[in-house]
C-alpha cells in the first residue's frame, strides 16, 4: 500500500481563518494534512522572510502549528522543522479577497505557493473575492480538485498555481494568463492628536485591461474559477538580445 502524499496548508490571513480551516478539511481525502500558518493577519506582506528577529512555533492542535511570522517564514519552518522534509503539495489560502493580475506581487498568499516552486514541492494558491460574509466551499472545491491533478501529474519545476474564484457557485473553471492593470496607489496623508503626521495606504483605480477572455480577472468577472500557471522567473527574455546591442 502507497503512503499517502503530504500535503503542507498555510495561508496569510492566519492560522484561525475559517478559510485555511475548511481547506484543510477538504483536502484531507487527498494526503496527510499539516497546517502550519502565521499566528495572525500577515496580508500583503509578499514574500518576506523575517531576519532580524526570533520565529516561535506554537501547538494549535493536532496537526496544526502557528508561527510568528510570514506565509514564506511558515513554509520554510514547515519544511525544516515540523515536516522535517519537503511535502508533496503546498496550499495556499483561502484568501479573503482575490489575488489577480498584477496583485500577485503584494499577496502572501501567493507567497506561499511560490515558496514551493522555490524549494520544490508543487504550490497552489487559492483565493475568493471579498464579500461581506464568505461561503468558502466552492473555492475549497476548486483547490481539491486542481490538488488532485497536481498531485496525479505533477507541475514542471519551479511552477505553481494561482486559483480565484467568484461569489456564489462558479460555472466552471477557466485556464487563464495573469492580467494587468493601471496601478494607482492613493496615499491618505492625516495628522494625529499631537500634530504629528501620518500615512494610509489606499488603492485609488482597479482597472484591468482586457484580453480576449483569457486573463484571470476576465474569468472571475465573468462567473468562472480562474487557474492560472505561474512562475518565478522574471526575466524579461525579448530584452536580452536588445540589451546585449545596447551595451557594446
Amino acid at each position: 500500500m502507497f503512503p499517502m502524499p503530504r500535503i503542507l496548508v498555510t495561508n496569510d490571513d492566519g492560522v484561525h481563518s475559517d478559510g485555511i480551516r475548511l481547506l484543510a478539511e477538504t483536502l484531507a481525502p487527498l494526503g496527510d494534512i499539516t497546517v502550519v500558518a502565521p499566528i495572525q493577519e500577515a496580508s500583503a506582506i509578499g514574500h518576506a522572510l523575517t531576519l532580524r528577529r526570533p520565529l516561535r512555533i506554537d501547538t494549535i492542535g493536532p496537526r496544526v502549528f502557528a508561527i510568528d511570522g510570514t506565509p514564506t517564514d511558515c513554509v520554510n519552518i514547515a519544511i525544516t522543522h515540523i515536516l522535517k522534509s519537503k511535502p508533496d503539495l503546498i496550499v495556499s489560502g483561502i484568501n479573503k479577497g482575490w489575488n489577480l493580475g498584477d496583485d500577485i506581487t503584494y499577496s502572501g498568499t501567493v507567497s506561499g505557493a511560490l515558496e514551493g516552486a522555490l524549494l520544490g514541492p508543487p504550490g497552489i494558491a487559492v483565493s475568493v473575492k471579498r464579500t461581506p460574509t464568505y461561503d468558502f466551499a466552492p473555492s475549497a472545491a476548486a483547490a481539491a480538485k486542481v490538488a488532485a491533478a497536481v498531485l496525479k501529474h505533477g507541475l514542471p519545476a519551479r511552477s505553481f498555481i494561482n486559483i480565484n474564484v467568484p461569489a456564489g457557485t462558479p460555472k466552471g473553471m477557466r485556464v487563464t494568463t495573469q492580467a494587468k492593470r493601471n496601478h494607482v496607489t492613493k496615499i491618505d496623508a492625516r495628522t494625529d492628536p499631537r500634530g504629528g503626521a501620518y500615512y494610509w495606504i489606499e488603492e485609488a483605480l482597479d482597472e484591468y485591461h482586457p484580453d480576449s477572455g483569457r486573463t484571470d480577472y476576465e474569468a472571475v468577472k465573468e462567473g468562472y474559477v480562474s487557474v492560472t500557471p505561474l512562475q518565478p522567473d522574471m526575466t524579461a527574455y525579448e530584452m536580452l538580445e536588445k540589451l546585449v546591442k545596447h551595451l557594446k
